[in-house]
């Protein structure tokens, strides 16, 4: 019984520091990514397309565009298209987040990033933050999972506007009131702006 007292109180004492653990190491890699990012947007010595070949190979592969589609389209859409479908939304939809993350950056003059203490909720953690631009102060908050590969982005919200929530708007107003090539169309609209 004793020994059972000591296991109950280890897992009691012990899980709280594995947790904060966990959320100081996701916010140190999204840190350590957006931090090589700034860096690389403050190099003057390059130029287009080898800074944004640089910036896709460190921030890209923290998003996981995949997962963010589908929230996009939610559950009132989502199950109703074909795997066919489903991949052809997602190809048009990576195509422009990326594009769209690389369109803000390309923004960047002297902005800093206020890193605030990451919250853990259920399996994800979100990790609010403050950019400061000429005097302004736009809160963020990156929100992540624990996917196979590691931690990825799912979602961020800029001053409390959920990108996956925008999206999901203006998709289920397309879908409403037209059909899924009128979403591919509207997408591919995006996507070259």
């Amino acid at each position: 019984m004793r020994n059972l007292f000591y296991a109950v109180l280890s897992v009691i004492f012990l899980c709280p520091l594995s947790i904060a653990g966990e959320k100081d190491d996701v916010e140190k890699l999204l840190k350590s990514r957006i931090d090589a990012v700034i860096s690389f947007l403050q190099n003057k010595e390059l130029k287009g397309e080898e800074k944004e070949k640089k910036i896709t190979e460190i921030i890209i592969p923290m998003f996981d565009f995949s997962v963010m589609a589908k929230l996009s389209l939610g559950k009132k859409h989502w199950p109703g298209l074909s795997g066919k479908e489903k991949m052809e939304f997602k190809n048009h939809f990576v195509k422009r987040m990326k594009a769209s993350y690389l369109e803000k950056m390309n923004l960047y003059t002297d902005e800093k990033i206020v890193y605030k203490a990451p919250v853990k909720i259920r399996n994800k953690i979100h990790i609010p933050t403050h950019l400061i631009s000429k005097g302004d102060k736009i809160s963020m908050l990156y929100k992540l999972y624990k996917a196979k590969s590691g931690w990825k982005i799912y979602d961020i919200e800029i001053q409390g506007v959920s990108i996956i929530r925008t999206y999901r708007t203006q998709f289920d107003q397309v879908m409403s009131k037209g059909t899924f090539n009128d979403l591919l169309l509207e997408l591919k609209k995006l996507g070259n702006k």
